[in-house]
């Protein structure tokens, strides 16, 4: 399983997705650009020490990403709230690749194409959007809960 971040627009939300990811075991790509500058310090700034536990791609576009052999052949499944499924409904597999777009405009068109499955997330009435690295770890946990994809903890 991964995760995907499209064209993040604020480093304290990769900085929170690298350590979601350090802590599940989950690989991070990073689908370029950002709106903000991203160099090894950046990164490490924005991911504090758990940089060195998490398994990070950085792409420089989005066809680098869709041709990256990290993709293997899992299914890209995409979060969105012009989903057309709700992600508990959903059926997760190990090699999903679960991407989430930008936090000011999502992602685009391409990507919704090349996407084998839109889900949302339900939210109550007049709310737009949540926090993407909030809905980034409610949809991982379910995700790792259908695969049975949780790291062992530590001494067990």
């Amino acid at each position: 399983m991964r995760l995907a971040l499209f064209q993040p627009d604020i480093p304290q939300n990769l900085g929170a997705a690298i350590r979601l990811c350090a802590c599940t075991g989950v690989g991070l790509d990073v689908i370029e650009p950002c709106a903000f500058p991203i160099d090894d310090r950046t990164l490490k700034r924005a991911a504090l020490d758990y940089q060195p536990l998490a398994k990070i791609t950085r792409h420089d576009g989005w066809s680098s990403f869709d041709n990256h052999p990290d993709r293997g052949e899992g299914r890209l499944v995409l979060f969105t709230t012009l989903g057309a499924q709700p992600y508990h409904d959903f059926a997760f597999q190990p090699h999903d690749t679960l991407i989430f777009g930008r936090e000011s405009a999502g992602v685009t068109e391409a990507v919704h194409a090349r996407a084998q499955a839109r889900l949302f997330i339900p939210m109550a009435r007049g709310a737009r959007s949540m926090n993407v690295v909030a809905a980034a770890a409610m949809a991982l946990g379910e995700a790792l809960r259908q695969t049975g994809g949780f790291p062992v903890p530590a001494g067990d």
